[in-house]
């Protein structure tokens, strides 16, 4: 059994926070960078060029790359020889509370729903845990703004329904984004489970490299074809028009029950940020 201590739980999240808000991954700058060079609308490519600026702007200031630093949301993996000395929740939110205080990032949780009063330091985060084996501590933020939260959508299809069903989705889910996301999009899709995992599959597709596809041979030939049909809407970088909407397509699956095809679909601005720590 290895024993981790809290105090590095909270110094390793409390990096993370600032490193995902300050520098982007490098899958999403190599696509952004790769986008600029393709997009065939002269307005467009003027918008890719001033995202690749505000990127480096951010690098060299050490400000966050949007204003929306996003709600703190942990993909966590616990070795199941492990011992946290300590509260493992507690530890992440004090890393949280650091994170966003000390790294002078906006606090944008409100600690009830309705009643809506701003916490102050951007706790409590959301964390999903799931227990591996092995003696090691993995650690994922995907800090999530709402401006592309607020565009994503669960819909609970038919089995009848299909691939076709899924593409539709998909496809009306984009439109309706539309300028709102901040395209170029990264689109997480999640299919199959039932209600509540299908949206964490989607959720967590957004934290896969944008270079990787599906080890699904189907489900490769899905996300291939759905990225082709996104980029012909003419939607385009800030929705100004373009053949760039989207940068990927990240699609996760998971066995689901005979009498249902639960699809959700993630939606992400360009500024797809993750990182890790491994402790």
């Amino acid at each position: 059994m290895r024993e981790v201590y809290s105090e590095d739980i909270i110094n390793a999240v409390k990096d993370i926070c600032i490193k995902a808000n300050l520098y982007l991954a490098p899958d999403m700058e190599e696509k952004i960078n790769t986008a600029e060079s393709t997009e065939k609308s002269a307005l467009g490519s003027m918008v890719l060029g001033q995202l690749i600026e505000n990127l480096k702007i951010a690098k060299e200031d050490q400000i966050p790359i949007c204003q929306d630093t996003g709600m703190a949301v942990f993909f966590v993996e616990i070795g199941q020889d492990v011992h946290v000395n300590g509260s493992l929740t507690e530890a992440i939110n004090e890393g949280v509370r650091r994170g966003y205080t000390e790294g002078f990032l906006r606090k944008s949780v409100v600690n009830d729903p309705l009643i809506r009063v701003n916490t102050k330091d951007n706790t409590p985060a959301i964390i999903h845990y799931n227990v591996v084996p092995g003696d090691s501590l993995k650690i994922t933020i995907a800090p999530k703004g709402f401006g592309s939260e607020n565009m994503s959508r669960l819909i609970m299809l038919k089995p009848a329904d299909g691939v076709e069903g899924v593409k539709k989705a998909v496809i009306d889910t984009v439109k309706a984004a539309g300028p709102n996301a901040c395209p170029p999009f990264v689109v997480g899709v999640g299919i199959g489970g039932d209600f509540e995992l299908v949206a964490l599959l989607a959720k967590k597709a957004l934290t896969r490299s944008a270079d990787l596809h599906s080890e699904l041979p189907h489900i490769k030939k899905l996300e291939e074809e759905l990225l082709s049909e996104i980029n012909s809407l003419g939607i385009g970088p800030a929705g100004l028009g373009g053949s760039v909407t989207a940068l990927a397509v990240n699609i996760e699956t998971y066995p689901t029950h005979i009498a249902g095809l639960p699809v959700a679909i993630n939606m992400c601005c360009h500024v797809n940020r993750h990182a890790t720590a491994v402790l």
